[in-house]
């Protein structure tokens, strides 16, 4: 008995935009093991590097907010049974509710959050959020937050499905300039997906499972596995690089002008503004990252119902 599904082909071909036939011949050969399978078809130089994020399908909105006043940032991500709710202007005004209240309490996680007294109310989080599922008519979940102290920038896309925050080390925080400029990075956060912040972010296994990737795939390339080792080692080497420029924030080409890096970008717009700048972190909330949506099959209800 195969040890995947068709399920399982369909998403191993959305992760990699592979070919049917070779996703399942891949998934065979890894046993069903996804990550096995992305390695084997990477290893083949079938796929580029794929992002690990899991399938976006739960409902809800992401909000991302900057605090000015308390120099904070906060990203919250908060849950709905369906796209109708999370367009709920009650439910929007619930989500940024249980930001401030973040920002305010600094919990130190969700189940912390849910015994604060929510901003503007009497009641506490918990009870809160029994309110709104009540109203609302929909089970609602609080399900992941950040509060990033220091100079912040937020950025929200379509309309809360992603939301990110970034963190700089600057002394130019005040100035106009400088929030265009840390919008603009945190809206290459929300576009590209990077997954680390630089090269030295990236993990020694991470690294040294990239390098077997790459050396895999040389060795089955007949034009490139017979030549000096010397050779062999510039072409890792530069492919390195562009791993780097793929997935690692500080070295990807700038949204707006992709004859820069977002690295470059900083470094110049520093010198323009007569200070310094340093990214030092960021966080990228997608809606329903990693959770699955509960799927309906109307015509299986309307069966179970005449039976």
């Amino acid at each position: 008995m195969a040890a995947f599904t068709a399920k399982d082909v369909q998403e191993l071909r959305a992760r990699t935009s592979c070919g049917m036939m070779d996703c399942k011949n891949a998934l065979t050969a890894a046993d069903g093991d996804m990550e096995k399978a992305i390695e084997i078809l990477r290893e083949k130089g079938l796929a580029a590097a794929t992002k690990k994020a899991g399938r976006i399908a739960a409902e809800g909105i992401v909000v991302a907010n900057v605090y000015e006043d308390k120099n904070v940032g906060v990203a919250v991500e908060v849950n709905s049974e369906t796209d109708f709710v999370a367009k709920n202007d009650t439910f929007v005004a619930f989500a940024n509710t249980i930001a401030d209240t973040i920002a305010n309490e600094n919990p130190a996680d969700v189940e912390a959050l849910m015994a604060c007294k929510a901003v503007g109310t009497d009641m506490t989080v918990e009870e809160l959020l029994r309110d709104k599922i009540l109203t609302i008519g929909e089970n609602l979940k609080i399900r992941r937050f950040v509060r990033v102290d220091g100079p912040v920038a937020a950025y929200v896309h379509g309309g809360g499905r992603i939301g990110v925050l970034v963190k700089f080390d600057t002394d130019l925080a005040d100035k106009d300039e400088f929030k265009a400029y840390g919008k603009d990075v945190a809206m290459q956060v929300a576009a590209m997906t990077p997954l680390y912040l630089d090269p030295a972010s990236v993990p020694a296994e991470e690294l040294d499972k990239e390098k077997e990737i790459l050396m895999a795939q040389i060795q089955n390339d007949e034009k490139s596995k017979n030549k000096p080792a010397q050779v062999i080692e510039k072409m890792v080497t530069g492919r390195i690089n562009k791993f780097y420029k793929e997935v690692c924030l500080t070295e990807q080409a700038f949204i707006k002008d992709g004859d820069v890096s977002v690295a470059k970008y900083t470094e110049n717009t520093a010198k323009e503004l007569g200070g310094s700048i340093k990214i030092q972190s960021f966080i990228r909330f997608e809606r329903g990252e990693g959770l699955e949506k509960k799927s309906d099959n109307f015509a299986d209800e309307v069966a179970s119902m005449i039976k």
